[in-house]
């Protein structure tokens, strides 16, 4: 019998779907389960799309966190009409999930603590790289400040519900 299966083609196809359906996850969380909040900086964004971004990131590792992360909000962003967010958003959430995991890949310890500390880490990317990119946009110092408790929210929330799941998540993708 002449096989034509190859685990390497696998291997690649079960990575492209997973990263897809990462980004398309990230994509609908954040356009669809947020908050708008018109009294803070810039008027800002508090949504869930950072849930998929650090599974994608703390289950399947730094690769497809940031492809999650820069793709799928980059994606959210030229779809709702803030196009000039999308390559700061890029670069930002990219660098969010790639750090979330590779900190989730190579830090030792106790997994709540250490996945714990890869959400805190992308916490302090994420206001250090909107407070920049707001300077820019705006050409304000003072202004991005209003964004930082969205910015922390948005995080927080996320770690909150991702840390405690993660660890079951990632013994259960090992399955499949």
């Amino acid at each position: 019998m002449n096989s034509t299966y190859s685990p390497i083609e696998t291997t690649k196809t079960k990575a492209l779907v997973i990263n897809a359906l990462f980004i398309a996850l990230t994509l609908v969380a954040t356009m669809f389960i947020n908050i708008k909040l018109p009294i803070m900086g810039n008027g800002g964004l508090i949504h869930l799309g950072n849930v998929p971004l650090f599974i994608a990131a703390l289950v399947y590792g730094k690769k497809t966190g940031a492809i999650a992360g820069a793709f799928g909000m980059a994606f959210f962003d030229l779809f709702s009409g803030w196009a000039a967010w999308a390559p700061f958003t890029f670069v930002i959430v990219g660098a969010m999930g790639f750090l979330a995991g590779l900190i989730s890949e190579k830090v030792p310890g106790k997994r709540e603590l250490v996945y714990t500390l890869a959400v805190a880490v992308a916490l302090i990317i994420k206001i250090v790289g909107y407070y920049f990119t707001e300077v820019i946009l705006y050409g304000n110092w003072i202004q991005p400040f209003g964004s930082i408790p969205g910015n922390v929210m948005q995080v927080v929330i996320a770690g909150i519900i991702v840390v405690p799941l993660a660890g079951r998540l990632k013994k259960r993708a090992g399955q499949i």
